[in-house]
């Protein structure tokens, strides 16, 4: 088991999350369908660092048993090792950063996930 390296708390995942956390009303201001609200469901969304070799399936059973939360969706990214080169003293030093591969978890409506509960 043990496909998730670390959860994603970066500026732009916690946009996401609240994002979507947020319960919308949509109110049309023009056409046949004049003064109807239209709701959206508030279904949050985090973000994990995984390993590239887990699939969507493991993701979801882990999540599930670490947090206690119900999964409804899981998408994934892959992202490809960059090549890095820097000058130095010693001279031109050339390298890759790792490859890795990002989950984006929807759980169901009421549920939430709080990563610093466990920080003293």
């Amino acid at each position: 088991m043990a496909f998730i390296i670390k959860p994603l708390v970066t500026e732009k995942m916690t946009k996401i999350t609240d994002k979507s956390s947020v319960d919308r009303t949509y109110t049309p201001k023009a056409g046949k369908n004049r003064g109807v609200e239209v709701t959206k469901k508030a279904t949050p969304k985090f973000g994990f660092i995984v390993k590239p070799e887990a699939n969507k399936i493991e993701i979801k059973k882990e999540i599930e048993s670490l947090y206690n939360v119900t999964v409804i969706d899981v998408n994934t990214i892959r992202y490809a090792g960059k090549r890095s080169s820097r000058y130095t003293r010693a001279g031109l030093i050339k390298g890759q950063k790792n490859a890795f591969k990002k989950a984006i978890v929807t759980l169901k409506e009421g549920d939430t996930i709080d990563f610093y509960s466990n920080i003293q």
